[in-house]
């Protein structure tokens, strides 16, 4: 699995501790930005940034994770993109249900509201998490695709 990983300037941090605990797990983890700290960086650029990367990627279910100081600026700009199921954790519980039910392929992480420790806790419930795959949860999915 191919992770796409980007962040503004409130998320730089937390952006590098998070890619090299995955890597260290052997997961495949891609910088989508910044490449550098900038204060006066906007977020909706790295979350188009990484749902580019997503749909460009050869990878069947390429993951996305974006991060930025609460967390919802990510959030919003990356479920403006069809395809995308975009959902905001800071706790593991949410991102288990938001694997489970919601098939969520971008992980938005606040960064001014949790910590490194619980960051990483947060991820790796969602990656490790599948897609439950229920009618009605399929059934959702298509419907939000059809909005807009």
């Amino acid at each position: 699995m191919r992770i796409y990983i980007g962040a503004d300037h409130n998320g730089y941090g937390l952006k590098h501790q998070l890619k090299e605990y995955l890597s260290r797990g052997g997961y495949d983890v891609e910088d989508e930005g910044d490449d550098h700290l900038d204060p006066e960086d906007d977020f909706p650029q790295f979350a188009s940034k990484v749902v580019m990367a997503m749909r460009a990627s050869t990878d069947p279910e390429p993951r996305g994770i974006l991060i930025c100081g609460s967390g919802q600026g990510m959030c919003m700009a990356a479920n403006r993109y069809k395809g995308i199921r975009a959902s905001l954790c800071d706790t593991v519980q949410e991102a288990k249900l938001g694997r489970n039910d919601d098939d969520s392929n971008i992980l938005c992480l606040p960064a001014k509201l949790i910590e490194q420790g619980q960051a990483e806790q947060v991820v790796m419930a969602w990656l490790e998490t599948g897609f439950a795959g229920a009618a009605r949860f399929k059934r959702r999915i298509a419907e939000l695709d059809q909005l807009g």
